[in-house]
């Protein structure tokens, strides 16, 4: 018995057997069980650090210092990192929302496209708006706006909601401030700039890919009507005085902002942190380095937007500080179990780190000649297929490739590449498992098998695409 728990514990295949058990046990617990992944996570990295022969006090502490476990700097490390991050873009996607941006930004854009691009126009609503907007937030709102570009153009909601969820879906995937992007650049310490500039390149393409060569493609086969009963409210909205729609359950605005306005206010924190990126490797050491950088950290960035569209989407038409107060209390209200979820997959990283498992994973990659971006694609996919989450396909990949990456001499574009790598797998098949899936299912008037046939291939082939441009590039950079 003694000897094959060494085993287990001190050989590679041991420590790799330890690793696949670790991961089934947490597919089963969150699939079967259904218990929440935060528990789930927990629960899996703490039997794991115990069976791999952790001391106690290096998993939990002792009862005089316990700032220096596992437990509390996988959960601290983290979550120091990202939280800041998550909370003020949820705050500025809720004001940008609010304010009606997306209305303004519909508009314009169909007015640009006309009839016959409206498909595109859409696709574009999606990329910009999601930037700032959670996903499942993102398709609340933009959907009735969909239903009435879907309603005039006289053809398929298919062929007009497929180029908006590609957008959504790319910008939630690849860019900050949503919650994979940033748990990516905490679990790989690369900078965000780095990440938003490869999440732009690798996801650009998927996006065109998948929301316009295949939404164009499938739409004209696939059709489904606009539901009548949502339709009316949202043809409606734009000339409400008040009240709720019953679309988006959100207050209707009589007066959207302007386009330009919304466009830079969703700028300035993408400006300023590519400004800083830009700047350590081009200026040399000196004051104006120092102020790039600290207007272009994530969270200053990212204040100094929030801060301005207080002001110019709030104050200045007509709300109180108050009113924005309340409104910032209720976008954030989502966001406590998201962090822990991230805060348990970095704590089940570093589990994974300490026990070795992460050298042994490294040895065997370099015995079968798999390439780290090859493997962080595969261990995501893997993920995300069989328990549908992607946050937990991110963060429980990042926990197992993070060792990896560090333990080589990545620059930080080959290190954004590998985190687009994971990125790219945690969006791979979305199907019955995923809450997503069912959103889009009912939100779009699809049936189980329209939504396979659309959604799901969507999703695959912006998965597929996206990794295929990140292979390239980390092949000719790393």
């Amino acid at each position: 018995m003694s000897t094959a728990v060494d085993w287990l514990r001190t050989s590679t295949p041991g420590l790799l057997v330890l690793c696949g058990l670790a991961i089934a046990v947490l597919l089963v617990v969150i699939i079967k069980v259904k218990l929440e992944p935060f528990i789930a996570l927990l629960i899996v990295g703490l039997g794991l650090a115990l069976a791999a022969g952790l001391p106690v006090s290096e998993i939990v502490g002792t009862a005089i210092k316990s700032n220096e476990s596992l437990l509390e700097t996988g959960f601290g490390g983290i979550l120091g990192h990202i939280a800041v991050i998550i909370g003020l873009g949820t705050v500025l996607g809720a004001i940008l929302e609010r304010s009606g941006g997306a209305q303004a930004l519909t508009s314009k854009l169909l007015g640009i496209f006309g009839d016959r691009g409206a498909p595109i126009a859409m696709g574009l609503l999606g990329l910009i708006f999601g930037i700032p907007v959670f996903f499942d937030i993102g398709i609340f709102v933009l959907a009735p706006l969909v239903y009435v570009a879907a309603r005039q153009g006289g053809k398929s909601l298919v062929l007009y909601a497929l180029p908006m969820l590609a957008g959504l879906s790319m910008t939630h995937a690849f860019l900050p401030p949503h919650p994979g992007p940033v748990a990516l650049g905490g679990l790989l310490e690369v900078n965000l700039g780095w990440l938003i500039l490869m999440g732009f390149v690798c996801g650009i393409p998927g996006f065109i890919a998948a929301g316009l060569v295949w939404g164009n493609w499938i739409g004209k086969r696939v059709i489904v009507d606009v539901p009548e009963d949502f339709i009316n409210d949202a043809e409606d909205e734009p000339e409400s005085s008040g009240g709720t729609s019953v679309a988006t359950k959100r207050p209707v605005v009589t007066s959207p902002p302007s386009v330009g306005l919304i466009g830079a206010i969703i700028a300035v924190p993408l400006v300023l942190i590519l400004g800083a990126t830009f700047g350590s490797i081009l200026l040399d050491p000196g004051n104006l380095l120092e102020v790039l950088t600290f207007f272009g950290t994530p969270a200053v960035a990212l204040l100094i937007a929030v801060l301005i569209a207080f002001y110019v989407l709030g104050i200045r038409r007509g709300s109180t500080v108050q009113e924005l107060s309340t409104l910032t209390g209720e976008s954030l209200r989502p966001v406590g179990m998201l962090l822990l979820v991230v805060g348990a997959g970095a704590f089940f990283g570093k589990v994974i780190s300490a026990t070795g498992i992460g050298i042994a994973l490294a040895d065997a990659m370099a015995a079968a000649g798999l390439p780290i971006i090859v493997l962080a694609y595969v261990i995501s996919c893997a993920l995300r297929i069989a328990q549908g989450s992607a946050t937990v396909a991110i963060v429980t990949t990042g926990g197992i490739v993070g060792p990896l990456v560090a333990a080589q001499d990545y620059s930080p574009m080959a290190t954004a590449l590998v985190a687009m790598a994971i990125a790219s797998g945690s969006i791979i098949l979305s199907h019955v498992n995923d809450g997503g899936f069912w959103i889009i299912a009912k939100f779009f008037n699809m049936t189980v098998k329209q939504t396979l046939q659309t959604w799901t291939v969507l999703e695959t082939i912006l998965s597929v695409v996206s990794f295929a441009v990140a292979a390239v590039l980390f092949a000719i950079v790393a």
